[in-house]
């Protein structure tokens, strides 16, 4: 029971080192942010995959990446609603913003896609040419998402105190994309994934739902970088209700119906706090 249940603590060892040490360092010292740790970890870990299995891959797995790539790097350079944090502390201007997440959400696309040929947890039935499938999934994620983004704008504006500011529509629906689908592609697909194929085989029935709680709860921790400082308790709690609320719905969602749908469920709660003012 020890052995086949290693891997899956060491993971779990191994992410929950991360959130104390870089809280440790940050309490002292300008330390990178959390989701930029996982993330450059998560790209790390994709790319070395398409090394090991770029043969699995298929012409049309290429074109969706890049294109994804490039629809989010191009994004960039135009949004206004959404303003990502420095990356590193070191890149800071649009264009730079735009060349990271541009080549992070190809790359990410480029592993979850090599790890999906190898029979990964998440589909992207866009890549098989299932549009049937890539239509119902999204129509599926914006009819749970929507009455969570109303939940959500309102939960805002009690934490924030700040009264609603309506933005522009259209800046709203594109600028949502950039957390919707990259964070999306991060972490639902590309982590999930690496982290799927560490625990298949020892734990080849449970791995599927094991690494995915891990990618989401990492994912959902990685929002309290402040608090986590401030009040652990309090980030604890807060994070296991957003986990709840609006971290298990694209899991699940992901898994079941694929990654699009999981994409439009992100992109939904955001493009509703944007229009919004938050």
């Amino acid at each position: 029971m020890k052995n086949k249940y290693a891997a899956f603590f060491l993971l779990l060892a191994a992410i929950i080192t991360i959130f104390l040490a870089r809280a440790l360092l940050a309490s002292s010292i300008p330390a990178p942010r959390t989701f930029e740790i996982f993330d450059t970890l998560t790209v790390i870990g994709a790319f070395f995959v398409v090394l090991k299995s770029y043969r699995n891959l298929r012409r049309g797995d290429w074109i969706i990446a890049l294109t994804l790539g490039a629809a989010i790097g191009v994004g960039m350079l135009f949004a206004s609603l959404f303003s990502p944090y420095p990356f590193l502390g070191i890149v800071r201007d649009k264009i730079g913003q735009a060349w990271v997440r541009g080549s992070f959400t190809f790359l990410a696309t480029l592993g979850g896609l090599a790890i999906m040929r190898q029979g990964g947890p998440v589909q992207l039935h866009a890549a098989n040419g299932n549009w049937r499938a890539t239509s119902r999934g999204i129509l599926l994620g914006l009819a749970i998402g929507l009455p969570l983004a109303v939940l959500n704008v309102f939960a805002l504006q009690i934490t924030q105190g700040q009264s609603i500011q309506w933005q522009n529509p259209m800046t709203a629906v594109l600028d949502a994309f950039q957390p919707g689908v990259v964070e999306e592609v991060l972490y639902r697909f590309a982590f999930w994934g690496l982290l799927w194929l560490t625990l298949r085989s020892s734990l080849p029935q449970q791995a599927v739902w094991l690494s995915g709680s891990l990618a989401m709860l990492t994912h959902t921790y990685s929002h309290f970088d402040d608090l986590f400082i401030q009040s652990p308790l309090t980030a604890l709690g807060m994070g296991a209700a957003l986990a709840l609320l609006w971290g298990l719905p694209p899991l699940i969602l992901a898994r079941r119906r694929g990654l699009e749908s999981a994409i439009a469920f992100h992109w939904i709660q955001d493009a509703a706090r944007f229009l919004m003012g938050y």
